[in-house]
């Protein structure tokens, strides 16, 4: 059976006064699929790095270069695609540098590789990276629901003792 979703797209100029367009616009669908408001921050904090990082790693400085953005709109989760066409990066090396980060270490002593993408895996439930022409970041967020059945209409009332 095929997954019924809607699908948004937009694409903006590779520059940071357009990010904050981004994270209006992903404040709106995840509002409207029904997710709380932390969620929503988590989202926005995700999107936003992955085109930050876009922005100052895909094009060099004299390159006018676009970033497409992706809202996959379904039933249980929202998915999100930021995809430039600069150079790639090099993903294994990336990875490499993912991962715990020690509670021990000073904020100031973090280095700026990779941290993004941390952030990134560390607010989403699912993220995927390829890099073979330019630079592909999919993230999904779960909808999670209260454990109430659609099917239940009435509510009963609280038994007295």
């Amino acid at each position: 059976m095929k997954e019924v979703f809607d699908f948004v797209e937009m694409t903006i100029p590779a520059k940071p006064e357009y990010v904050g367009v981004v994270r209006l616009t992903v404040s709106g669908v995840a509002n409207r699929m029904g997710f709380n408001y932390e969620e929503i921050e988590d989202v926005k904090v995700a999107l936003s790095e992955a085109c930050t990082n876009a922005v100052h790693h895909a094009y060099q400085d004299d390159e006018d270069g676009e970033i497409k953005i992706g809202f996959g709109v379904y039933e249980d989760r929202l998915e999100l695609m930021v995809s430039d066409s600069g150079k790639s990066i090099d993903l294994n090396g990336i990875k490499k540098k993912l991962g715990p980060v020690s509670t021990d270490t000073p904020v100031d002593h973090l280095t700026e590789g990779g941290l993004g993408l941390f952030l990134i895996d560390t607010l989403m439930d699912k993220v995927e990276l390829t890099s073979e022409a330019g630079v592909v970041v999919l993230m999904t967020k779960f909808l999670e629901r209260d454990e109430v059945e659609d099917s239940v209409d009435t509510i009963s009332a609280p038994q007295q003792n």
